[in-house]
């Protein structure tokens, strides 16, 4: 696998064969064009690897929601980007030892279970951010 595309799943045995890093450095490559309007891009691209990778497994509660988000109008890169914000929530509330559940998941996959696509569109990247960023990859910028 030379190239990674948000918009088109993986081969789940082709990706989980992968180094981590060499999923990292392909997500990061295909945000290169948008890289300075990242505010933390190598975080970005290792995010998005870590919700690959939970769909690769077949992780059901974050399969659930990517499907839910695509069937809301979601794209498939702004599904991950949905999924990617709860994530990020959970790492954050986790590391910072809010998260008391017995199994410290539950408290993500509860989240995940209540996501829409009208949540992530009020306060996550934008439809036409990312449409932006797919048109200056078209044109190699």
């Amino acid at each position: 696998m030379n190239r990674y595309d948000p918009l088109v799943a993986p081969n789940p045995t082709v990706w989980l064969s992968l180094d981590e890093g060499e999923r990292i450095e392909l997500a990061a490559r295909y945000h290169e064009p948008v890289r300075a309007q990242l505010p933390r891009p190598e975080v970005h691209a290792a995010v998005h690897v870590i919700v690959e990778n939970q769909l690769a497994e077949r992780l059901p509660a974050v399969d659930s929601a990517l499907n839910r988000m695509l069937a809301e109008g979601l794209d498939r890169h702004e599904a991950i980007h949905a999924v990617a914000s709860v994530l990020a929530g959970y790492l954050n509330d986790l590391a910072g030892h809010r998260v008391t559940d017995a199994d410290p998941n539950d408290a993500y996959y509860r989240v995940l279970a209540r996501l829409t696509a009208a949540q992530w569109r009020a306060s996550g990247l934008s439809r036409a951010e990312l449409r932006a960023l797919r048109k200056r990859q078209r044109r190699g910028k």
